[in-house]
């Protein structure tokens, strides 16, 4: 999450409704930090990144449903907080979609990330995966399924 900066004569102030939501993204924004300052020597260069992907969706999430599922945030507010990075604008976009309503991140639908051009193998549905035992993990973000038919 950006800094909240202090406001002078050239910076837009937050529109109404900022307030009642700064202590949550304040304690996103601190998940955030210690996420990227967590040593990372004894973990697995691709695992390292995984708390980071996973704090920045639930703070997309959490915008998200304040303005689409619970309307407690006005449209000039959702607007200005995509606007200044506290959100994940395309993300967003995407979960408005149908069949990617539970999306983790955007790299598990950019095929040409993957070994075979396809989408994340999180992305899967898990009725249609033959070892139903195993426990599938994504490489990029962690993700252990996020396909909206699960």
């Amino acid at each position: 999450m950006p800094p909240v900066r202090s406001h002078n004569s050239r910076q837009r102030k937050p529109p109404a409704g900022f307030e009642d939501i700064r202590d949550n993204l304040e304690v996103f924004n601190i998940k955030m930090k210690d996420a990227q300052n967590t040593p990372t020597a004894n973990i697995p260069k691709h695992q390292a990144q995984w708390p980071v992907f996973q704090i920045h969706h639930q703070r997309s999430r959490y915008i998200y449903e304040l303005y689409y599922e619970k309307e407690a945030i006005s449209k000039e507010l959702y607007e200005w907080l995509l606007k200044n990075g506290h959100a994940d604008a395309k993300l967003i976009a995407k979960w408005k979609k149908q069949g990617y309503e539970k999306l983790c991140c955007l790299r598990c639908v950019q095929t040409k990330e993957t070994n075979f051009n396809s989408t994340c193998i999180c992305r899967v549905p898990k009725a249609q995966m033959k070892d139903e035992t195993s426990e599938v993990q994504c490489v990029s973000c962690g993700c252990r399924g996020c396909a909206s038919s699960d």
